[in-house]
């Protein structure tokens, strides 16, 4: 596969990092995760949470560095608004490279309620949603073309294959 970008959404619980981690290894990827770039602000001299888009905006130029010395780059983070998709388009077109965004979902709403609050965070000092809010979170459907890989019972692994085949598909 050539330099490519392909950004991975989806509410927390749903599965996105797992299939994002084993992506980028079946595709010898860099996988740019927001929730590791936030975090290091937090911890960082910012205040708290006070971090706003900040965390996104590094990793959209972490991303266009990777994509222009001709890496893929997965993208990992909720993408839940329109302009934040819209924002990985446009890194995408600056470096010359094809977009592919992917929306995970857990389409059994107890199975992702049992993996929110089930979780432990695997970055130090992070704090993950609880179930109330996950459900809070504002989150806008998906429009235009991308793919949907719904987790739901499924072990990550047969994920990953679909999601792979998926992607190699829509090359062709």
């Amino acid at each position: 596969m050539s330099s490519k970008l392909i950004v991975i959404g989806g509410l927390p619980g749903t599965g996105k990092t797992s299939l994002a981690i084993g992506l980028a290894r079946t595709l010898d990827a860099v996988h740019v995760r927001i929730d590791t770039i936030e975090q290091a602000l937090c911890n960082s001299t910012m205040a708290g949470d006070a971090i706003g888009a900040a965390g996104y905006v590094v990793a959209y130029g972490v991303a266009a560095d990777n994509l222009r010395l001709g890496r893929i780059v997965v993208a990992d983070g909720v993408n839940p608004l329109p302009s934040t998709r819209a924002a990985w388009r446009d890194v995408a077109r600056r470096a010359g490279v094809a977009v592919f965004e992917v929306e995970v979902t857990c389409s059994d709403a107890s199975e992702h309620r049992r993996r929110v609050e089930s979780r432990g965070s695997d970055i130090a000092g992070m704090k993950v949603p609880t179930w109330s809010e996950v459900l809070a979170r504002e989150y806008a459907p998906w429009e235009g073309k991308h793919l949907v890989i719904d987790t739901a019972h499924r072990p990550v692994e047969a994920g990953v294959i679909q999601l792979h085949a998926l992607l190699l598909a829509r090359e062709r």
